[in-house]
């Protein structure tokens, strides 16, 4: 599969892009069952921990279910999303946003947002979870060198925490369009209110979809979601795909890291 001009031309224009119905009923389905399964797997272990391949990240509260946060690299515990991430109509379009024949795959991550969980997420942008400083991250074709993918496993809808992007002419970031800084061990940390102050958040776009629907956008596209208010819940699959020689770094998960298309 390859995207038209008309979406690779949103993909960078305003900085994202959606698919939808990409997948079947019947794959989705099938995903379902997978996250079902790693739900289940989470309130057996209650703890952060890495586990069948995988890399739990929860919350255990004093009374009631455990929180998941994500399972990162979710394909390791549950073959299925691993067999989903390198599908052709993920990597093939990935590819054609990167420029490249192959790529380095290092995120296939489920996240969850169920009825009052209260999980949500701030505005950010995936640089600041790629680049970690020197010698983590380099852009080498000039764009931004990787591609993040989410796949709806459930229908996404107003009220279920659904995800909010700022489109690319509201944003006022530098050269690269990087608005926020890594807040990790390196330079000097921009402060929230002047990160905050390079866009504007009134020009968010609510992004809802049905389930098999997928948005493609790049590491500096701004985004955030709120948590689920709903009575239903909210879950998506999330695979990264940078431009081979671009990630420094070691993903947690067996496998992660891996070579698509596969030889």
């Amino acid at each position: 599969m390859k995207l038209s001009a008309e979406q690779v031309a949103a993909f960078f224009d305003r900085g994202w892009v959606v698919v939808p119905a990409l997948f079947s009923s019947s794959e989705m389905s099938r995903a379902r069952e997978a996250f079902e399964r790693l739900y289940v797997t989470a309130q057996q272990l209650r703890t952060t921990q890495n586990h069948a391949g995988a890399y739990f990240v929860l919350e255990a509260p004093p009374q009631g279910e455990v929180i998941v946060k994500r399972v990162v690299w979710a394909g390791g515990a549950e073959s299925t999303l691993l067999d989903l991430s390198a599908d052709s109509r993920l990597v093939e379009p990935a590819l054609q946003l990167l420029g490249s024949d192959h790529c380095e795959q290092l995120l296939c991550q489920a996240h969850f947002k169920m009825p009052g969980d209260g999980v949500s997420f701030d505005w950010h942008q995936d640089i600041q979870h790629r680049d970690k400083g020197p010698g983590t991250w380099k852009d080498l074709n000039g764009r931004g060198s990787y591609v993040q993918t989410i796949t709806l496993i459930d229908d996404m809808t107003e009220k279920n925490g659904p995800l909010k992007f700022i489109p690319r002419e509201s944003v006022r970031g530098d050269a690269e369009g990087r608005i926020f800084s890594s807040h990790y061990d390196y330079g000097t940390p921009m402060d929230p209110a002047a990160e905050a102050a390079q866009f504007d958040e009134s020009a968010a776009i609510t992004v809802t979809g049905e389930s098999g629907s997928v948005l493609f956008f790049g590491p500096y596209a701004v985004h955030g979601s709120t948590s689920n208010e709903s009575q239903f819940s909210r879950r998506v699959l999330i695979n990264g795909y940078a431009y081979p020689g671009a990630n420094g770094r070691v993903y947690p998960g067996e496998g992660s890291g891996r070579r698509l298309p596969r030889v």
